[in-house]
């Protein structure tokens, strides 16, 4: 039986402690473009995913596999102009997703920003998705309607079920193999729409070098990436931040202060109907406000390298101040 051409970078992987190496660059773009083109077995996608989820993934092998997510998705999606790319695939747990607000103060000062992700399975989290709709905003099934509330609001959120169903499917076998896979690293860095600002929350703080290398790799123009709540784009306002940039090619990093001296109690449960609540001024809730701001103030300074961080919280508090209530009517 003749060897399957997929079984070359099983071995690179798998050859043990002294035999074994990463992938080069263009090794995990061929490996990823043979995953999502279906020219892998099913024990092969297996193995793979394993061997890159016990070593952890290396900055070549995360831009390469970068590379092919986007090479794997139609070449329409780069019509659409959007400022900031924003994943959020980890859904909230500790807290509500207080960063769809952050958004959506940053969208009405004219950036244009897409959010994807995905609707997990875990009945203890919630999901940017379920956000969205308790927002009484539009998820896009299509990327033209996502055209339209770029355009029309500034704002649009789009399941990864849309952008991609191979890495949907790849997305849904944690329930089989029980570990997430090398996919959800990419798709914090996938911006299928070539946006030149990402921003990227993660759980494992060991990964924010990766991040930033891979970026570099990318030649990403702008980004930020940092221990987000939850292990989403949002910054906890409790607890001190360190964040990781790229400008142009400069890397940076940046230690954000805490905005209180103690944390604040976790909720005794997640209220999604808080977000349009909050914002709307019908409640105040110190915590939801503060990661709002704190978040936004991130963005901020993203957009603008050299703003001071003591500015760059101060005119987010501005802008929760001048929000614009009612756009969530309702």
């Amino acid at each position: 039986m003749q060897e399957h051409p997929f079984a070359v970078f099983i071995r690179i992987l798998g050859r043990g402690k002294k035999g074994s190496r990463s992938l080069t660059q263009t090794e995990a773009r061929e490996a990823m473009r043979m995953v999502l083109a279906g020219e892998v077995e099913k024990e092969q996608l297996g193995a793979f995913l394993m061997l890159i989820r016990v070593k952890e993934e290396s900055p070549e092998e995360l831009a390469g596999f970068v590379q092919a997510a986007r090479d794997s998705l139609p070449s329409s999606q780069t019509r659409v102009s959007v400022t900031i790319d924003w994943p959020c695939y980890a859904g909230k747990r500790r807290h509500l997703p207080w960063f769809i607000l952050a958004a959506l103060l940053l969208a009405g000062q004219g950036k244009r920003i897409l959010m994807h992700g995905i609707r997990g399975n875990k009945d203890d989290r919630v999901y940017a998705e379920d956000a969205i709709r308790a927002l009484g905003l539009p998820v896009c099934g299509h990327l033209d309607e996502a055209a339209e509330q770029l355009d029309l609001c500034q704002f649009a959120f789009i399941p990864l079920q849309v952008l991609s169903s191979p890495l949907q499917k790849i997305i849904e076998l944690r329930q089989l193999l029980g570990l997430r896979s090398p996919v959800n690293t990419l798709l914090r860095m996938l911006n299928p729409l070539a946006a030149p600002y990402t921003v990227q929350g993660i759980f494992h703080p060991g990964y924010l070098q990766i991040h930033q290398a891979a970026g570099k790799l990318l030649e990403q123009p702008h980004m930020i990436v940092f221990r987000g709540e939850g292990g989403e784009g949002e910054r906890n306002p409790d607890a001190s931040c360190q964040v990781l940039s790229l400008h142009q090619g400069e890397e940076e990093a940046c230690d954000w202060q805490p905005f209180f001296e103690r944390r604040h109690s976790r909720p005794e449960q997640l209220d999604v109907d808080c977000l349009a609540s909050l914002w709307r001024g019908q409640h105040d809730d110190e915590y939801g406000r503060a990661a709002v701001i704190a978040t936004t103030a991130l963005i901020l300074r993203l957009l603008q390298p050299g703003k001071d961080i003591l500015t760059a919280e101060s005119e987010a508090k501005v802008l929760w101040q001048q929000r614009d209530t009612g756009i969530l009517s309702g």
